[in-house]
């Protein structure tokens, strides 16, 4: 045997990241590692190895992801782009036709043990979006066919408890200490894979929480939603809930659903909801005051759109070329933007070319020599697309309550539940499948632009409003929506009076004369509403000064860790993140 010691590695985090870590060490120790030697790993989380903290178990059978099940996979294919093998295998939905003998493959997995989980994988379907349970169901399967695939040289070992420190010289081993024993573990490296953590409420809701405290109200600060305590909401209880996208879909569930309520099916496919008169009363509002659009239930309908086309790799060259600092709305959203609209309108064209005026070759000649913002392209655009309802218009889309305002809130009720109704409608109906032309294309964009980040060419203004800020808005609230029976939910509420919208931008203050948290929004302008609990519906931002982490927190303020920090002459973006090395990912102290 060598007399070498064996190596040790150090993982903190033991969910998706640091089991697709494992998956990816099993697939190249053939040919990286030599048989005799041992490679010993420690896993360090409380939580549950493979689904980790988020899609753990032990959370409500109510929360569903926003994926459907064929799009889930922990495993590479052919579109891989990395070193090392590709080994693929089962997505979601595959491994779930395991149990309903629905798969070709014939060796069957081992069964989940939860018989509801069980009920659930026999009968899903590749377009459903599954449970958070039937996800930790897959996770916790794929880590134990990785830790299968290690030889017998390679040993990792699970430590159910907190890493609470880091210590040791930067070039030397480490030691990690942890929350349950005195004697830490000594590691060769150390991979910090804690996904995305809880952080301590700034300064606007540590206001809030002592207002709440002063008068004996509930306020939540943004918190993950499956840990959040919301047993203190009484029954018929007016809440505030800022903010409308995922994070508010949960809660509702979990509010409505998770105390006793049900939805009935009427005859024309609408939804009632049968009230358990535990349910307060959900006050939201948000930016935009609408949530977030459905996701598709359809696939393309035409043969794929030839990606990336107006903003790949030679326009992002071009761009950094121009040796000049660049603003994200100014110079790289009209090739974004041109992006998009070539997903959109190569779908239209070519699935649906009955609503389209001209051929596609004259078309698409024009289209691409046009810049996005060309009044002539807006003329091709209106002369090609005959309706519309079939045009691709990013300022409607982002804010669709612009330039609105109503009398009364009955009536914008009224409003946003025909404008719901109409985004699930349209989500759901294959004619409109250009919508998910440009959903591709913007997942083709999103790949595209950390490269003009790393090359620090964005000024630092750019970045703190328009990418992390406007950017991100943008593509979750068009990319990252609920599914669509969640949506129906949302209406059925709504005619409950269970649910109530506020409108866009709304302005959240405090009313010391009557202990009450206020609401007010200019889209219903002479309301002001009155209620006795605040939550904040969005997760915690990642501000790396304020973490939960106690390893985290040790590290930076012990200076061994950076925070991100993007500057110019005019502005300085601190972004909250870790700073890491952009080669190889270590941290930069």
């Amino acid at each position: 045997m060598s007399s070498t010691p064996s190596p040790v590695l150090v993982v903190v985090g033991a969910g998706p990241r640091a089991t697709g870590l494992l998956e990816r060490i099993a697939a190249n120790v053939p040919e990286l590692w030599d048989d005799a030697r041992e490679l010993r790993i420690h896993l360090v989380d409380p939580h549950p190895p493979g689904p980790g903290r988020v899609w753990r178990h032990e959370q409500s059978a109510l929360l569903r992801m926003n994926s459907m099940a064929e799009d889930v996979t922990m495993f590479t294919d052919e579109s891989s782009t990395i070193e090392g093998p590709v080994q693929p295998g089962p997505s979601l939905a595959e491994w779930a036709a395991q149990f309903s003998g629905r798969s070709p493959r014939h060796t069957p997995y081992a069964e989940p043990t939860d018989p509801e989980v069980l009920a659930e994988l026999r009968t899903l379907d590749g377009s459903d979006f599954p449970t958070h349970r039937a996800q930790s169901a897959y996770l916790k399967w794929v880590f134990r066919r990785a830790l299968a695939q290690l030889p017998p040289s390679v040993t990792v070992e699970w430590h159910r408890t907190t890493a609470t420190a880091v210590t040791g010289p930067p070039d030397g081993q480490q030691q990690v200490h942890l929350a349950d024993r005195a004697t830490p573990l000594t590691a060769d490296l150390v991979v910090l894979a804690q996904g995305h953590l809880g952080s301590a409420p700034a300064a606007e809701y540590r206001d809030h929480a002592a207002f709440a405290r002063r008068h004996g109200r509930f306020h939540l600060p943004p918190e993950f939603t499956a840990d959040a305590d919301l047993s203190a909401l009484r029954p018929g209880e007016h809440v505030i809930v800022r903010g409308f996208g995922l994070a508010f879909i949960d809660l509702m569930a979990l509010l409505t659903e998770g105390r006793g309520g049900t939805f009935r099916t009427e005859a024309d496919g609408t939804l009632t909801y049968l009230a358990s008169g535990r349910e307060p009363v959900l006050h939201v509002g948000s930016r935009r005051g609408v949530p977030y659009h459905s996701k598709t239930r359809y696939r393309l309908q035409g043969p794929r759109p030839p990606l990336p086309r107006h903003l790949g790799p030679e326009a992002v060259d071009a761009l950094l070329a121009e040796g000049r600092p660049l603003d994200l709305r100014r110079d790289v959203w009209p090739l974004m933007a041109k992006e998009i609209g070539f997903g959109h309108y190569h779908e239209l064209f070519h699935a649906h070319p009955e609503r389209t005026a001209l051929p596609w070759p004259d078309f698409v000649a024009a289209y691409d020599r046009l810049g996005w913002y060309d009044a002539e392209m807006a003329a091709l655009v209106a002369t090609a697309v005959p309706d519309p309802v079939d045009r691709l218009d990013f300022e409607v889309l982002d804010r669709p309550l612009d330039g609105l305002a109503f009398p009364t809130p009955e009536a914008f009720q009224e409003h946003l539940r025909d404008h719901i109704a109409r985004d699930v409608a349209r989500r759901e109906d294959p004619a409109f499948s250009a919508d998910l032309g440009a959903f591709l294309a913007l997942l083709s964009v999103y790949g595209q632009l950390p490269r003009l980040v790393a090359a620090g060419r964005l000024t630092a203004r750019s970045v703190a409003e328009q990418l992390d800020g406007w950017w991100h808005s943008f593509f979750s609230f068009l990319a990252s929506g609920p599914p669509g029976f969640r949506l129906r939910q949302l209406l059925a509420l709504s005619r409950a009076g269970i649910v109530r919208f506020l409108g866009a931008g709304i302005r959240v203050d405090t009313d010391e004369s009557t202990g009450t948290f206020t609401a007010t929004s200019p889209t219903v302008p002479e309301h002001t509403l009155h209620a006795t609990a605040l939550v904040e519906a969005y997760l915690p931002g990642p501000p790396l000064a304020h973490t939960e982490d106690p390893l985290l927190r040790g590290l930076h303020r012990q200076g061994a860790l950076a925070e991100e920090v993007i500057a110019d002459p005019t502005h300085t973006h601190r972004s909250g993140l870790l700073a890491v090395s952009p080669t190889d990912g270590h941290v930069i102290d």
